[in-house]
């Protein structure tokens, strides 16, 4: 369960300044803990940004594979490079893909003062 991984950081910590995200856009932050791996990612719209742990619903792989790239062209949609599901910025919800239906798992996010924190 992705709620007991060790390298999940606590609320509080500080991951960037909000202007560090493309607007719309998306930003990778991996925390280690030993040998624990916590990979997530945040994606901004405006002045509102949304996380999510980067594990694909459908095979659990990370979802910006080689490329690295989350959104779609038209920055509206997160992106699976490994199969091609869209998912909803606001809600993680799939809505096209082997996936349909399913959503990422969120992982809290904030702004405060101009600067993204977890939460």
């Amino acid at each position: 369960m992705e709620g007991l991984n060790p390298a999940r950081p606590a609320a509080g910590v500080t991951l960037c300044p909000l202007d560090e995200i493309p607007d719309p856009g998306a930003k990778d932050f991996r925390f280690r803990e030993g040998t624990r791996l916590f990979a997530g990612f945040v994606v901004r719209r405006g002045g509102q940004v949304f996380g999510y742990v980067d594990s694909c619903p459908h095979n659990g792989w990370p979802l910006g594979g080689p490329t690295g790239r989350r959104l779609t062209r038209e920055n509206d949609l997160i992106l699976c490079s490994g199969h091609g599901a869209l998912f909803r910025i606001e809600d993680g919800v799939c809505t096209s893909g082997p996936c349909e239906g399913q959503r990422l798992a969120a992982w809290a996010v904030a702004v405060v003062d101009g600067v993204v924190l977890t939460a």
